[in-house]
């Protein structure tokens, strides 16, 4: 008979973190009373993607062997940007704050876009690790931040403007948790199914190699870089979107979550290696233990240690993998 057995091995192998993620969620149902209600779980899934639409920017600059410091700063910065030029217009009577919000988040994402194109440019031109080079361009974004908002909140967005954060969809199913699912489908399209992917992995797994193939390296790293920044502006308007108001402020180490969701769900940082899904699974992972933790009333304080703690198991885990699959090869 050649009917193939199952392997258990490879199966805990494959699917380890999704294994690690039930066992959470079975154990924290059982200690957080109200964790498996329907506005509970909604709640996790609205908490968990604004951070989460930046997660898959992240993968794929993590794939191609780079990183994004600055995200968080354009977290601020994007909100503060759609409010301030809704405002202005407003203020000279060109058009209303229902009409200038719109040109504020086109603004938004037009600036940031930039941002990412100098982040990578400069990577690409002088081979700067982008650790530095987005390390610095996180505090020229927050000083941006807060040298347009003079340092206060800006409120000057029309009513509606919370449904990109707070509103829902058939009264129960909120609208960050369907951007979430859309940016998921169309990250793992990109990454999975089109040349751009295949070049991302190639560009972070063997770069001369890549180019020797005839992959545009240097391209593909802009385009990443570009990309990991719409993403921070798209949760920076959401984030603003939520509390009806931008500040200099917002998104203050949201960089450690992303990264550590990017690295929960398998993707090394050698570049080279990762599976959009496995993001969305980190995130998730991320968002059900923080709400458990929160529900069994844990300090605020423990969870930075279980978090971080977190973060190293997931990467001693993910190195164990790799190990084991390179001497199979």
């Amino acid at each position: 008979m050649n009917s193939k057995s199952f392997d258990l091995k490879k199966f805990v192998n494959t699917y380890m973190m999704e294994l690690i993620l039930l066992v959470i969620c079975i154990v924290v149902a059982f200690t957080a009373e109200g964790f498996f209600t329907v506005s509970n779980l909604l709640g996790i899934l609205r908490s968990s993607a604004l951070k989460g639409v930046i997660a898959f920017g992240m993968t794929m600059v993590i794939i191609c062997g780079e990183i994004d410091l600055s995200i968080s700063s354009t977290v601020a910065l994007a909100g503060i940007i759609a409010a301030t030029v809704a405002g202005k217009l407003d203020g000279a009577g060109v058009m209303g704050l229902d009409g200038g919000i719109w040109i504020g988040m086109l603004m938004a994402f037009l600036f940031a876009g930039l941002i990412g194109f100098v982040n990578g440019f400069i990577r690409v031109k002088f081979n700067i690790p982008t650790f530095i080079i987005t390390l610095a361009m996180m505090n020229v974004n927050y000083g941006l931040a807060a040298i347009i908002s003079k340092g206060f909140p800006v409120t000057t967005v029309p009513s509606w403007y919370n449904v990109f954060g707070a509103g829902t969809v058939a009264g129960f199913i909120p609208v960050p948790a369907i951007v979430l699912i859309i940016v998921f489908i169309i990250v793992h399209i990109v990454m999975t199914y089109t040349t751009f992917g295949r070049s991302v992995y190639a560009a972070g797994g063997n770069p001369e190699a890549a180019r020797l193939s005839g992959v545009n390296v240097r391209k593909v790293k802009i385009l990443v870089m570009v990309i990991v920044q719409l993403t921070a502006a798209l949760g920076g308007i959401m984030c603003s979107s939520q509390v009806m108001s931008a500040a200099h402020n917002f998104g203050k180490g949201w960089e450690m979550d992303v990264i550590a969701s990017v690295i929960i769900g398998g993707t090394s940082m050698n570049g080279g290696i990762g599976k959009v899904r496995g993001t969305f699974v980190g995130i998730i992972f991320l968002g059900v233990l923080l709400n458990g933790m929160t529900l069994m009333n844990v300090s605020e304080y423990v969870q930075y240690v279980v978090r971080g703690g977190l973060i190293l198991l997931a990467v001693l885990i993910n190195t164990i993998q790799l190990n084991k699959q390179g001497k199979a090869a």
